[in-house]
C-alpha cells in the first residue's frame, strides 16, 4: 500500500437503529471502547463485528450510496480492503479502530440488486471493533497507523 492509500477522509457515518431497518445517516457518532458505535444495534461489548467501514470508491462503482450496504462509516482516499488484521486506523485526533477481518456479503445484498451479492465479493469492507473512543464525524481524516503490538 503506498502512502497515498493510508490516508483518507470520513465521507459518511450511520447507525443501525435495528434488526432489518434502514441505517440512519448521521452527522457524527460516539464510538464507544470495546462496544461500537453508541446508538447502533451492532454495539457489543468485545465482538470482532462492533463497526463496518466501505470505501466510497467501491459504493461509486457498484453505482450504490452511503448507508445502502449497511456500512457504518464510509471512507474515501483509503484503501481499507488491502489491510491485515490487526491494523489500526486512526479517526479524527482520538478514534482507533482495529481491523478484525473482512466481511463477507449476506444475501441482504441481493435484497438491494439482484447479483450484488456475487459483484461485492471481497470489497464489502472491513469489520473493526473500538479501541478507543471518542466522536467520529463526517469530514474528520482517517488513517492507517500500523499494527497491534
Amino acid at each position: 500500500m503506498n502512502d497515498s492509500q493510508r490516508e483518507g477522509k470520513i465521507v459518511a457515518v450511520q447507525l443501525c437503529p435495528g434488526h432489518r431497518k434502514s441505517m440512519l445517516p448521521v452527522e457524527f457518532a460516539e464510538a464507544v471502547e470495546k462496544s461500537g458505535l453508541n446508538g447502533d444495534v451492532h454495539a457489543l461489548p468485545d465482538s470482532s463485528r462492533q463497526v463496518l467501514l466501505i470505501e466510497e470508491e467501491t459504493l461509486d462503482r457498484y453505482d450504490l450510496i452511503p448507508g445502502q450496504v449497511k456500512e457504518n462509516i464510509t471512507t474515501r482516499g483509503i484503501s481499507l480492503m488491502s489491510l491485515p488484521r490487526g491494523s489500526r486506523l486512526h479517526i479524527g485526533s482520538q478514534v482507533i479502530l482495529e481491523i478484525t477481518k473482512a466481511c463477507s456479503p449476506c444475501s441482504r445484498m441481493d435484497e438491494i440488486r439482484k447479483g450484488l451479492r456475487l459483484e461485492l465479493a471481497g470489497k464489502r469492507g472491513m469489520l473493526a471493533r473500538i479501541v478507543a473512543g471518542g466522536i467520529v464525524r463526517r469530514g474528520d481524516a482517517i488513517r492507517v497507523a500500523g499494527r497491534e503490538a
